[in-house]
């Protein structure tokens, strides 16, 4: 009789050895599978701005085309734009919050902290509004401010695009900027938040 109970309980370890390999192993499967999917999920055309990510014009006879310095006269309106990774040449258009506002102030009239994150006075900026997700489009051209037209809000390319007047309640976000060789290029990712903050 006690041969039968050891045999009775070596059984049931032997089962639930297996059931636990089983539910490790599922576990291994379903990670892999998770990975994978998530793997999938990665559009590179919806991928923020990144170092070295160069920039193209949205519209215009131009759309399509890489923006060079010269592509942007001193004191100029915005110009509107998105990145493009230069290996791959994917443009990252597919996402509004990928839009940037490209622009060449004379770097004296700069705030310093704003003088950092530019390249010889060129700046760029989301052009995603903080308050309502609009498109930054608008400018004035004697005070040199960006306007969004959806509900005003005024921002300050000058002192790091902060709001100067309307309901947005923050600046815009700042992308670092380089030229190497005469070409203009992203210095790193977006410095703070694109958009309204989104709730989670």
């Amino acid at each position: 009789m006690n041969n039968k109970c050891e045999t009775c309980a070596g059984h049931d370890q032997l089962l639930e050895r297996r059931t636990l390999l089983k539910a490790a192993l599922g576990m291994v499967v379903g990670l892999q599978a998770l990975d994978f999917v998530a793997a999938q999920e990665i559009d590179p055309k919806t991928a923020p701005p990144k170092e070295d990510d160069q920039f193209v014009f949205i519209f215009g006879e131009k759309k399509g085309e890489i923006i060079t310095p010269e592509d942007l006269p001193l004191n100029a309106p915005q110009v509107l734009a998105y990145p493009m990774d230069p290996k791959t040449r994917i443009v990252k258009d597919g996402s509004r919050f990928n839009r940037i506002l490209l622009i060449h102030l004379d770097p004296a009239e700069l705030s310093e902290e704003t003088r950092t994150h530019s390249a010889d006075g060129i700046l760029a900026y989301s052009a995603i509004c903080t308050h309502q997700a609009c498109d930054v489009a608008g400018w004035e051209d004697v005070k040199k401010i960006f306007i969004c037209p959806c509900h005003e809000s005024l921002y300050d390319p000058k002192d790091g695009a902060k709001v100067i007047s309307g309901p947005a309640p923050r600046k815009l976000a700042a992308l670092p900027l380089k030229v190497v060789d005469g070409v203009l290029m992203a210095a790193g990712g977006f410095l703070g938040s694109v958009g309204p903050k989104r709730s989670l």
